[in-house]
């Protein structure tokens, strides 16, 4: 969990605790009403209302206590306020009262057996997510990996984006990208691409040959599904290879070479500058070869030792602030340096989530890579 998650959790739990002490508040509500009022008047209001919110916010046994000590302070005030003991309306009242604290009593069974399949359903969720998108190692063949994935809705784990790390022949490979999509039929596309590139990035010498894999891969996908069903959706990539040098390892390796099939330009970082990798000849997303097919175009681009590479989906360069304005990496990454790919991307996060307030519409990933060992030194990036 990075700091951006963690704080968030921080206040939710904070409101959460606060939250907890409502059942409590209205039963001491209801006890001080009674006592600075006439005899004649009665408010039960409090006392009904306490075993409906500890139903929502308390578990089990704190529904039962807060139904229980709201029956009795609310039999024993009106028995004491009664002339006529045991008159019809008080009999009815605390008759209502009774009612609401067993309905609030079921209504905890109920919710707390929801809670449990709910937490049931994200268990799941999240080990299909590790499984379909396992953290590559911090280090790989001279080179600093850092992933961070942020989903727009809090506790989903399961989305439409992806990325993969692959130590290959011919030099490190990487791959990101967005399925069109959510839920479990996303899932499926990202399993089909993850799975197809990671046997392709091995087997084929050039990153054209991997992109027309995860396109048959894809296309293949697509003729099994049935009448208007048919795949409709696409996926945006972006595939980078670092190659090897002279002496087998990509430590000295000064470019980087990408195919982007219609997907956000990786970011490249380096001496505070910051650039959009932008292809220089437009291609397809993977998945639409029915319209057209054409020999995928490899750019190369320099990758200075020190400098840090950035890839990420939509989510992150299509979030807008209150103003409806776009966050745009390269303005709020200019001039900034940082020590290691994980610092970039937790910086990252943070400045989305001030841009944004902390509200997101679409799930977002993240994957940065530096030579191993940088000479930069850290400072404040500078987001104004």
């Amino acid at each position: 969990m990075n700091e951006a998650d963690a704080a968030a959790e921080r206040r939710r739990n904070r409101l959460r605790r606060y939250a907890r002490l409502l059942p409590a508040v209205l039963v001491l509500v209801g006890v001080v009403l009674e006592l600075v009022t006439p005899r004649d008047a009665t408010f039960s209001a409090p006392f009904v209302a306490a075993p409906l919110a500890a139903a929502a916010l308390l578990g089990l046994w704190g529904t039962i206590t807060t139904s229980f000590l709201s029956l009795v302070f609310l039999a024993g005030f009106l028995l004491f306020r009664d002339s006529t003991i045991g008159s019809l309306e008080t009999q009815t009242r605390i008759a209502t009262g009774a009612t609401v604290a067993v309905l609030a009593i079921g209504v905890n069974l109920l919710l707390r057996r929801s809670s449990d399949r709910l937490a049931s359903a994200r268990t799941i969720a999240e080990a299909v997510q590790i499984a379909v998108l396992p953290s590559p190692p911090a280090s790989l063949s001279g080179l600093a990996l850092a992933v961070r994935y942020r989903a727009a809705q809090a506790n989903t784990r399961v989305g439409g984006d992806f990325y993969a790390a692959e130590e290959t022949p011919h030099g490190v490979r990487l791959l990101i990208g967005d399925v069109r999509g959510k839920g479990l039929g996303a899932v499926e596309a990202v399993v089909i691409v993850v799975g197809a590139f990671r046997e392709a990035a091995e087997q084929e010498a050039n990153l054209g040959g991997v992109a027309a894999r995860l396109d048959r891969a894809l296309q293949r996908e697509g003729r099994r599904q049935l009448g208007t069903a048919q795949y409709e959706g696409f996926t945006t990539a972006a595939l980078v290879e670092i190659p090897w040098d002279e002496h087998g390892n990509t430590a000295g390796s000064h470019v980087i070479r990408i195919v982007n099939r219609g997907h956000p330009g990786p970011l490249l970082i380096n001496r505070g500058r910051a650039t959009l990798l932008e292809p220089s000849v437009p291609a397809l997303p993977l998945g639409l070869t029915e319209l057209g097919v054409w020999p995928d175009h490899t750019d190369e681009f320099p990758f200075p030792p020190g400098s840090h590479l950035l890839l990420y989906t939509d989510g992150l360069s299509e979030a807008r602030n209150a103003k409806g304005d776009f966050y745009d990496p390269v303005k709020r990454l200019a001039h900034s340096f940082f020590a290691h790919p994980g610092e970039l991307l937790e910086t990252v996060l943070a400045d989305v989530e001030s841009h944004t307030g902390g509200v997101s519409a679409d799930d977002m990933a993240l994957l940065a890579v530096a030579h191993q060992k940088s000479t930069h030194v850290t400072l404040r990036s500078d987001t104004d």
